[in-house]
């Protein structure tokens, strides 16, 4: 296999080493990057008007790595009267590991659908939901909470800029280095993928690849914009790509 890891840094690094070391060839080609949020210097106010028992959701690792020093240049801490929830894992961890805190998250698939899922979730009337996030993204995690009850608001931690690469030179370099395999973790960054490259790249070389996703959701996605060889993460951190890759 010849890999390519599409995942931003650290994170898409950290697996392209782990790769090397196990003996695969891989390079990381980030598609993204992150720059500060706008709603950042809002979120020490936001948790302060949050009552005992309502409810904090982070949705990635990266907003909790962005509003973390957001509280600690204010002097505070993450209110332990609060009910914390991660979208998976790796961000459980992160919130967990600055809070000192426990963090609920789904144990199957890291995703909205599986988050809902929580019984803890289930009747929210009287909640007050902060969800801590990128820019856009997906609406279902929110507009569910608010049909069960909650009221819910939105804090933009980061956003998420696309990096800006030459199609055809870039199509030339991978197709040299025989990229057979691409990680791709979320649907913004595989549409970005599909653009990036002339159709004949597209046709002769990126669409015949094996594909690694992290959730059905984008494996739908990948079949639609023309993708075969589809294989589903059993989750979306790194421990998961490297047992599908394997």
């Amino acid at each position: 296999m010849s890999i390519l890891v599409t995942r931003p840094s650290p994170a898409g690094v950290e697996l392209v080493t782990r790769l090397c070391a196990l003996g695969h060839t891989a390079w990381s080609f980030p598609l993204i990057e992150f720059t500060p949020g706008r709603e950042l210097a809002q979120l020490a106010a936001q948790l302060a008007a949050l009552a005992p028992g309502d409810l904090v959701f982070a949705l990635s690792q990266h907003a909790v790595e962005y509003a973390q020093p957001c509280l600690r240049q204010a002097g505070l801490s993450w209110p332990a009267a609060l009910n914390y929830y991660a979208i998976g894992r790796s961000t459980a961890l992160a919130l967990h590991g600055v809070s000192g805190l426990t963090v609920a998250w789904p144990q199957e698939r890291e995703t909205s659908e599986m988050l809902l899922q929580l019984p803890a979730l289930r009747r929210l009337k009287g909640k007050n939901a902060l969800i801590l996030r990128g820019n856009g993204g997906r609406e279902l995690l929110g507009e569910t909470l608010a049909q069960r009850g909650a009221q819910v608001r939105f804090l933009e931690c980061y956003q998420r800029c696309e990096k800006y690469y030459h199609g055809p030179s870039e199509g030339k370099r991978w197709r040299d280095r025989a990229i057979d395999t691409l990680v791709v973790t979320s649907g913004e960054m595989l549409q970005q993928l599909y653009r990036l490259f002339p159709a004949i790249d597209r046709e002769e070389w990126l669409l015949r690849c094996r594909l690694v996703v992290v959730s059905e959701r984008l494996a739908t996605l990948a079949r639609e914009l023309g993708w075969n060889r589809i294989t589903v993460a059993d989750g979306a951190d790194n421990d998961a790509l490297v047992r599908a890759l394997q």
